[in-house]
């Protein structure tokens, strides 16, 4: 008998991993229908190499090890091909009884005398699976020929073990159009006929099972077994039993043992601390719970170990983590916070058994654990997730395991104690059990008689309390909560929630139509809005398990559409985003809900929860809700303020409120926040009043000052402290049986190690008094010195092979991940002078701040022999080049093949040349290496990151295999050379002193003032001689201002979408500036319902506008429909005139532009006529005292409304700078300018923000226009350009190519009616557009346009 087991990639010369056992096998007769098997001379061999380069390696201790069970027979009975009880001594182990059943397997025969080819469920080691039988005769040799296969993705009751994976939903929907996973077992017989039935001459069987996260069909890892039976002859001496008790260890289905306990990176030569962490909490788990103790007694004393031990323990993963924790909190050993942490991982990573059930049980009904109100919480919310895991393995889980908190219900109801039935709802919600479903329908209205004297969030956390029963019993829960959803006397944030549910339950069609005809006859529009906005939102749907539900929502959305399309954001909304990639079966989808009333100011209530996809499956990562009840309570008590009343006369309202409310008795609580953790609320919180008396009482009583008096003297004393936090982020994993009776696991596992080392230490001047208040440090000056280095050390392994505890061969990839900050600073900080200085000195002896090294191996290790663990990459370098080599002249060969044949039979010769042009596509993969490095001479530092990787993607170009090989990456950060750096040195200095602060002061030079009078007289003429077209100075690069300003003046008498004519730029600068900020393009069926219902609102008012011709450069049929377009739509009218001008006379006469300029042309430097505001020096200290460094200085000219900042480099002959020039022109219009480069010459830009109307609808309008950008810039712009607009084309917004102002983008947002606005982007090429686009508030045009962000004055 010969068994072997691989586990490689696909390609052969890779690295692999394998176990071979080979034996000689006795079968003896002991009765009837029983039998003994009997191994002998039984060898195990490892192997991990290139195969067929390497050989197997025997495991001589091993083999010796395990030769006493090896050796010992096994009893098993077997009748008519079938095999059936198993007895063995209890001295042979799991695994060894395994590998017996792996021999036996083969033996397993459903032969039909009548049939050659069936099919049938056949039980076997791996479990009852799908397995047709192939049955022929050779006559002449007299030779009997049998065929066996089994599909293992088809079984009727499959033997596997998922740990980690009880939160995760499978998604069949996903599996239907890509596998991660599949398996299938070929069996070979050659028989040969005997007077009693058959003998078997030879056996062979065959197993392959791929995997690959990324569905296999684009790449997979696989494991293939193979075992060999050869009949070699029949022996007189029968085998003999040994003597002890042959007790019955089931049958020929595998058996889990010690492998579940049994990680398969424990083997590993550790020498660091997160991989110390999991080798901790594999011998926690191999431990006796005395040995625990034990341990805990030794080191709980000491704080480092005390910790560990704590984060370790539950991780082990079993209930005698449980049984640990719950001991050493009730003989006090514990404190609150460290039983807290410890429960609520240990809730989520125990495996839940009866025995953890009943552990978790007996501490929530502790009265130590009672009188705790968090603790309380944290145990009941505890014990319903065990429930929820227990019956996920367990289908059949008895109703009793929720009974207990049925009782707790019934109890509090009749007591009318509201806060625990919440509490109960919680946990049932967290249990998910179907027996729980009628006493959850007591508490909801129209069901049960108490409910209507329940409050309205009782009847919420009720129907929230089904989502994870619904999982169990969809159609149940979609009968209650249809009926609750169309109840319409309920209150309508009930009934919204009920749709929440009933949308979960992934709704039939019928259902969807049924709900869409009821949203047709609704009068609440909270109600409407929220169910159409969440059918809409599922039509977008790209999942694969809510395929149908989008399809059933698309027919809704077609139905309610023209009644329900407008409705604006003011109104209850469900949003959903996802995203599935198919070939990848990966994905994320987000989803968030907000109810609102008609007649509150906040948001009633608000959820946000995502989702991930993966491997088939998906969990519900995170859920946070929020409710605000009391809160609506008390600002619905606030006198309404006038409509003109400021901001602070409206919060002092909103205080008032809230005071009266604590005032008043009131059950209900303020608000409500509840987090749930894949799918299982973890925390919860009512805010109420007893809380906010708690926190008032806190932050204004003597406890709080003498604490912060503590913390105050101890950081004058001094504080050096070291904190790491280990944490085993995740485990999960995945053990199937194999035809050879070896387990197999898929395993995936996350270790890390936040750290983090502090010292500190302040001196105050002057010294405070012993009795001080916290006001007085406004009045010190403080310094401070502090060092920190926070670190984060993370492994990830991901593991697919034999995973036992005695031997090992897996591909194991693993993911190192280390980065280190560390930092050292001084800082001073004087608030009477408005001085504050810090200090950034360097740290010696840690230049690499970041580095990930992510490698795969096939690995091979047996318990007995640690020091010969065998390590193979997957991809070495020399078998990578040898491979990628005979790919590459593979791919040669079939290309010229394929040339040569599509040739025509004529004497025509393939080029000579050929294998070089087919070089040139077809690259030969090599090593990536790359190290960019970026240096900051002024302060000194330089970085670089090295970047090396190898994989197998020119095997095939898959993710799996891109990520098969080794990848390195290194951040370092070291001194850049040339003069030393001491520190780096960064002072704010705001107020009366700033000016003090100055190191480089930047005036106006004489060639400068020379222009600006040049300037002066330029405008003059322009002025006096009306015929004079703008124009633009040639030699003088200050004149760039001048002539932006011109041209965007100009722009604003024209259309932004076309190049206007002449002759119209020249009239329509003599009339008031008007414009057209609703882009017209060509129809198209990109046009949503939503713009052509907008435009037919308006066409009334729209007929009247005068509009101009389109762009010369687009097509006459462009151009025909643009002008068309143009003729239905309003034009911008610009509500500023600025407040800046001289006289009333030039008010009309003036551009903003000039206006803007006329002011900045007074004093292009603040400097010269005000003080700075604010200075910030960002400076180098060199060793040779050299200046270096940055200078920021903020001005600001209250009496132009003018805010400028200059950022100059303080290097003496470097002149580049950023001026930043900001102007309110009025309350209707913000302009800005930005020039840099040599003194602020080079580049310029200008952004004007300005409202104004369209049609007598608010508008506002954003404009950037620029004279000459960097090259650098353009590029990027480019892209950005491009992406935007496909997108555009993507999500259906209107996209036209038209030639606009050069040189200018303009974004512009117009109400179009009361729930709608209108949005505009043009680009010198583009104009995007999107008409009728819900409003995020409702907008009471020309009466309450602020609401819309829109200033009252603009209507004026």
């Amino acid at each position: 008998m010969k068994q072997f087991l691989w586990v490689a990639c696909l390609r052969r010369v890779l690295g692999r991993a394998g176990v071979k056992i080979q034996s000689k096998v006795l079968l003896s007769a002991v009765a009837a229908d029983t039998f003994l098997l009997k191994l002998e001379a039984p060898e195990i061999f490892e192997y991990s190499g290139i195969w067929p380069k390497d050989a197997f390696i025997p495991a001589t201790k091993l083999t010796s090890a395990l030769a006493a069970q090896l050796l010992t027979p096994i009893k098993f009975e077997y009748t008519n091909g079938v095999v059936g009880r198993v007895f063995a001594p209890v001295g042979v182990s799991a695994t060894v009884l395994n590998i017996y059943r792996g021999i036996l397997n083969i033996l397993q025969l459903n032969i039909k005398k009548t049939q050659n080819v069936y099919e049938l469920q056949e039980p076997g080691a791996q479990g009852v699976c799908k397995t047709h039988y192939v049955i022929s005769e050779d006559a002449k040799a007299e030779r009997i020929l049998l065929t066996k296969t089994k599909d293992l993705n088809h079984c009727q009751e499959r033997i596997i073990k998922d740990i980690g994976l009880a939160y995760t939903e499978r998604c069949a929907e996903c599996e239907a159009r890509g596998k991660t996973l599949k398996g299938a077992v070929a069996f070979n017989y050659i028989m040969k006929p005997a007077a009693t039935g058959a003998m078997i001459l030879e056996a062979t069987a065959t197993e392959l099972i791929q995997f690959s996260p990324f569905n296999i069909l684009n790449g997979a890892a696989q494991m293939e077994a193979k075992q060999i039976l050869k009949f070699l002859e029949v022996e007189r001496t029968l085998v003999e039993p040994i003597k002890a008790e042959y007790i019955h260890r089931g049958s020929l289905q595998y058996e889990f043992g010690s492998e579940l306990l049994q990680t398969p990176i424990q083997l590993l030569r550790i020498s660091n601390a997160e991989a110390q962490f999991i080798e901790l909490i594999q011998l926690l788990r191999v431990a006796r719970f005395e040995s625990i103790e034990t341990l805990w007694a030794q080191f709980k004393a000491r704080p480092d170990y005390r910790h560990w031990i704590l984060n370790a323990v539950p991780a082990i993963g079993t209930h005698a983590a449980l049984r640990f924790i719950k001991e050493k909190f009730l003989t006090g050993e514990l404190s609150v916070a460290e039983a807290a942490q410890a429960l609520i991982a240990s809730v989520h990573m125990v495996t839940a058994d009866l025995e953890a059930i009943k552990l978790a049980e007996g501490l929530a009904m502790n009265h130590k654990v009672q009188e705790n109100p968090v603790l309380r919480e944290v145990v009941m919310l505890g014990y319903g997730t065990l429930v929820a895991k227990y019956c996920v393995e367990n289908p059949a889980c008895p109703a009793e395991l929720v009974r207990p908190i049925h009782e707790i219900a019934v109890q509090a109801l009749a007591r009318g104690e509201i806060e625990e039935i919440v509490v109960a709802l919680k946990v049932l919600g967290n249990a998910g059990h179907p027996a729980s479903i009628k006493p959850i329908m007591k508490l909801l209205p129209g069901f049960g008689s108490a409910a209507a004297n329940l409050p309205l969030r009782i009847h919420i956390d009720a129907v929230l309390a089904l989502r994870n029963i619904a999982k169990r019993e969809p159609k149940m829960i979609q009968d209650i909560a249809v009926q609750l959803f169309m109840d319409k006397a309920l209150h309508p944030e009930l009934r919204m929630v009920s749709a929440i549910v009933m949308f979960e339950t992934k709704l039939p069609m019928g259902l969807v139509t049924t709900l869409a005809d009821a949203i047709l006859k609704e009068t609440n529009l909270q109600v409407a809005s929220f169910v159409f906005s969440y059918m809409k939102a599922m039509t977008k749907n790209t999942a694969p398990d809510f395929a149908s539900v989008a399809a059933a929502c698309n027919v809704a959305v077609k139905i309610l559409s023209p009644k329900f399309d407008r409705l604006s954001y003011r109104y209850s909304r469900a949003l959903y985003f996802d995203a599935y990639h198919n070939p990848w079966m990966m994905g994320a989808a987000a989803s968030a809900f907000y109810v609102n009333d008609a007649a509150t100011v906040l948001p009633r209530a608000i959820v946000a929860k995502a989702r991930t996809y993966l491997a088939g499956a998906y969990a519900d990562v995170l859920e946070l809700g929020v409710r605000t009840e009391g809160i609506q309570e008390a600002l619905l008590k606030v006198h309404e303020a006038p409509m003109n009343a400021d901001r602070i006369t409206k919060m002092k309202h909103v205080m008032k409120a809230l005071s009266q409310w604590r005032a008043h008795p009131s059950s209900e609580p303020l608000a409500s926040v509840y987090v749930k953790f894949f799918g299982q609320e973890i925390a919860f919180a009512n805010i109420d009043k007893a809380i906010v008396e708690q926190v008032i009482e806190l932050a204004t009583g003597p406890a709080i000052h003498n604490t912060g008096r503590r913390a105050l003297e101890a950081l004058l004393s001094g504080v050096a402290m070291h904190y790491a936090k280990p944490m085993l982020v995740a485990e999960v994993r995945r053990i199937l049986p194999t035809a050879v009776g070896l387990p197999m696991e898929l395993s995936f596992y996350t270790a890390a190690v936040a750290a983090a080392s502090v010292e500190f230490q302040a001196t105050v001047t002057p010294p405070l008094p012993e009795n001080f208040h916290a006001a007085q440090l406004l009045k010190s000056d403080i310094n401070m010195r502090a060092a920190i280095t926070p670190s984060v050390s993370m492994h990830t392994y991901a593991v697919m092979g034999v995973n036992t505890a005695l031997i090992q061969a897996a591909l194991l990839s693993r993911a190192r991940v280390h980065t280190i900050v560390p930092a050292k600073m001084e800082a001073r900080i004087d608030m009477i002078k408005g001085n504050f200085k810090f200090q950034f000195l360097p740290v010696q002896g840690i230049d690499k701040i970041a580095t990930a090294l992510v490698e795969t191996f096939a690995v091979a290790r047996n318990v007995e022999d640690l020091a010969a663990a065998k390590i193979t990459p997957v991809v070495p370098a020399e078998v990578a080049s040898q491979l990628s080599r005979e790919i590459f002249s593979a791919r040669i060969s079939k290309m010229s093949s394929s040339l040569a044949s599509d040739m025509s039979a004529s004497s025509e010769l393939i080029p000579t040349d050929l294998p070089k042009k087919v070089a040139r596509q077809l690259k030969l993969p090599r090593v990536f290496e790359k190290k960019m490095c970026a240096q900051i001479e002024t302060f000194g530092i330089k970085a670089c990151t090295e970047i090396e990787s190898r994989n197998a993607a020119f095997i095939k170009d898959c993710p799996l295999y891109a990520i098969i090989g080794k990848h390195a990456i290194m951040v370092e950060v070291v001194p850049a050379a040339g003069p030393v750096v001491e520190k780096i040195e960064i002072e704010i200095q705001v107020g009366d002193k700033a000016a003090e602060k100055i190191v480089k002061v930047i005036n106006m030079s004489e060639e400068e003032e020379i222009l600006e009078d040049k300037n002066v007289l330029m405008r003059l003429r322009k002025i006096l001689v009306p015929g004079l077209k703008n124009r633009t100075a040639t030699s003088s690069s200050s004149s760039s201002s001048r002539s932006l300003s011109s041209r965007t003046s100009s722009s604003r008498s024209s259309i932004s979408s076309s190049a206007s004519s002449k002759s119209s730029s020249s009239s329509s600068s003599r009339i008031k500036s008007k414009m057209v900020d609703i882009p017209i393009n060509q129809r198209s069926k990109r046009v949503s319902s939503s713009s052509s219902s907008s435009h037919r609102s308006r066409s009334s008012s729209s007929s009247s506008s005068s509009l101009q011709s389109s762009s010369q450069s687009s097509s006459s049929s462009r151009s025909s429909s643009f002008g068309h377009h143009q003729r239905e739509l309003g034009t911008f009218t610009k509500n500023h005139i600025h407040q800046h001008a001289l006289s009333t006379a030039h008010v009309n006469s003036k551009s903003s532009a000039y206006s803007f300029e006329a002011i900045y042309n007074k004093a292009k430097y603040l400097a010269s006529a005000v003080t700075p505001a604010m200075t910030i020096l960002v400076r180098a200290v060199r060793a040779d005292h050299k200046v270096q460094g940055y200078q920021i200085a903020a001005y600001v000219d209250r009496a132009t409304a003018r805010v400028q900042v200059i950022f100059a480099n303080l290097a003496e002959n470097d002149h580049w700078r950023i001026c930043a020039d900001g102007m309110m022109l009025s309350h209707h219009k913000l302009m800005a300018k930005v020039a840099w480069g040599i003194e602020c010459k080079q580049y310029e830009t200008e952004i004007i923000a300005e409202t104004g109307m369209v049609d007598q609808n608010p508008a506002i309008r954003l404009k950037v226009a620029w004279e000459k950008l960097p090259k650098s810039m353009k590029a990027y712009a480019k892209e950005i350009s491009e992406y935007i607009s496909r997108m555009a084309l993507e999500a259906g917004i209107g996209l036209a190519k038209v030639k606009n102002v050069r040189n200018q983008i303009k974004l512009s947002v117009a109400v179009a009616t009361e729930t709608s606005i209108n949005i505009v982007l043009r680009t010198p090429r583009r104009t995007i557009y999107k008409l009728g686009v819900g409003s995020p508030c409702f907008s009471s045009i020309g009466r309450d346009c602020c609401r819309t962000g829109i200033i009252p004055e603009q209507l004026g």
